[in-house]
């Protein structure tokens, strides 16, 4: 099978592919992407982002020069306050202003717009993405689109026409596809009354009453409306590829009229490709800039490494829904990604085309697409690293000096992933995940007679045999301890269990006392 066959079993490769076919050889092919930051870009945003890159890095590795724009389109209007920013009262006098304009009451940036673009843009390189990024404030306040709004203007009837196909109620006849941020007041409240068919445009103030005429050269003032802007804005960088979210993209929506408008101003649609929702699951609420309710990429990599955070959006395609989740399928999620490294690395032995689909999902998972590792990561189930994380609590070093055999390129990887399993285990492990081992300042469980004869006749067991034998066979020596003292193995178990956590369930027994090793239990154990 050839480089090529391999690429195209991938949604990102076959989508390069069409932009190659669609759009036919070009010098450079430019790929867009971009959003308001009315609020906390969240990682249901995040989707878009990562589609994009991901194309880009396919039609990058077919020798394709391409430039990948993130248009923040931060001259939009400030409609709403979400519930998760500071000084809500403040910020509701900023209402109906651009959201440049708004203060930054978190204290990040000079202004509301800046302060959300910034913590976007910090944190985009951990997970491999470098977009070339346009202000579209600075440039409608710069007065760089004054030709496409004269443009617009003049066609205001056949851009009438086309929104009219689409809607159940038409535009009205004095409707012009232009809206004026008012020189008093610096709001939306305005209405155009009139254009001198070159570049004065006249608009009331309707807050106030006053009448202006101003200069679209000169003032910086003017913005076109989004189903006239992002055509607009196609044409003007030639965007070849750039995805919707399915709101978009639903039969009538801005895309339908984008595709129609951007001839007006000559050029063709872009290639497109619809993206589903991304759901939360284990952690609460709906993913809501405007509301509030988010998890953004910042909480993602809390409990995920930045290659499984890739590795969500890399596996899944951009049209099926799926959930980001902070509860016990976690565990699965690294579980599945660990299988696809084993299989890349010829770990796991599966058919040839399943080989493949891993092998590209693998590569496409990694931060850096120059720097694939060359060895697969330290071979421990995230699971059991969480089990040893909450005997040490904790202590990162403590674990390592338990695990056998780390390369340092795989210490560098397990380091992070102990970080997250940690995150995880603090925030949003379920309680009857979570444990600590008993000290000496804990209150002894309160054993019977019978329970004190099973506790020390297995504390010699362990004393003599934990450290010496393998999992499977120390485990022999939890049921003899349960059967020479009479007691039904599931009790015993129970018993053990309250010793050790004060909980009468907890890990698999025989595997955790061998991570727990025969020191530390001991400690437990010799205080009975």
């Amino acid at each position: 099978m050839s480089e090529t066959q391999n690429q195209s079993m991938h949604w990102a490769d076959i989508m390069a592919d069409r932009i190659i076919r669609e759009k036919g050889e070009k010098d450079m092919y430019t790929c867009a992407s971009g959003i308001t930051p009315s609020g906390t870009v969240h990682i249901g945003n995040f989707r878009e982002i990562i589609t994009v890159e991901l194309v880009v890095r396919a039609l990058r590795e077919r020798g394709k020069n391409v430039r990948f724009i993130y248009s923040w389109d931060d001259y939009d209007v400030f409609r709403k306050v979400p519930k998760n920013m500071p000084e809500p009262e403040l910020l509701e006098t900023y209402l109906r202003k651009p959201i440049t304009l708004v203060p930054d009451t978190t204290g990040r940036a000079e202004n509301y717009a800046r302060g959300n673009e910034v913590a976007v843009e910090k944190v985009l390189p951990t997970v491999g993405v470098f977009p070339e990024y346009l202000y579209q404030a600075s440039r409608y306040r710069s007065n760089l689109y004054a030709e496409e709004i004269r443009k617009a203007l003049s066609l205001r009837d056949e851009i009438r026409a086309i929104l009219n196909e689409y809607r159940t109620e038409p535009l009205p006849e004095d409707w012009w596809p232009v809206s004026v941020f008012s020189s008093f007041t610096d709001r939306d409240n305005t209405k155009v009354i009139g254009w001198d068919g070159e570049y004065g445009l006249t608009y009331i103030d309707e807050e106030l009453g006053k009448e202006e005429t101003i200069d679209i050269r000169t003032t910086p003032n003017t913005k076109l409306p989004w189903r006239v802007d992002w055509p607009m804005r196609w044409a003007y960088e030639g965007v070849d590829f750039e995805p919707g979210g399915k709101d978009h993209l639903t039969e009538g929506g801005s895309y339908d009229t984008a595709k129609s408008v951007v001839k007006l101003f000559g050029a063709e649609a872009p290639v497109t490709m619809r993206y589903d929702f991304v759901r939360l699951k284990g952690k609460g609420g709906k993913i809501s800039s405007s509301g509030g309710e988010v998890a953004d990429l910042y909480d993602v990599l809390e409990i995920y490494p930045p290659e499984i955070v890739r590795y969500l959006f890399v596996g899944t395609r951009p049209s099926s829904e799926f959930a980001i989740s902070f509860d016990l399928d976690v565990l699965k999620i690294y579980e599945d990604y660990d299988n696809t490294e084993r299989i890349y690395f010829g770990l796991l032995p599966v058919n040839e085309k399943r080989r493949e689909k891993e092998k590209r999902i693998y590569e496409l998972s990694q931060v850096d697409d120059r720097k694939i590792p060359t060895e697969p990561g330290y071979q421990i189930p995230f699971r059991h690293l969480c089990n040893y994380l909450q005997i040490y609590g904790g202590d990162k070093e403590k674990v390592l000096e338990r695990l056998e055999g780390i390369t340092e390129s795989q210490k560098e990887r397990l380091l992070v992933r102990m970080d997250c399993a940690w995150a995880w285990i603090s925030k949003y492990a379920p309680e009857e995940f979570c444990f600590s081992l008993q000290g000496e300042g804990d209150e002894l469980y309160h054993a019977d007679e019978k329970e004190l004869a099973a506790i020390r006749d297995f504390t010699g067991y362990v004393d003599s045999y934990l450290d010496k034998l393998s999992e499977k066979e120390f485990s022999e020596y939890i049921y003899k301890a349960a059967k020479d003292n009479g007691m039904e193995n599931a009790d015993f178990f129970r018993l053990i269990y309250m010793v050790l956590i004060n909980k009468e369930k907890g890990p698999k027994l025989a595997g955790f006392l061998k991570a727990c090793g025969r020191d530390k239990t001991m400690e437990i154990l010799r205080r009975y």
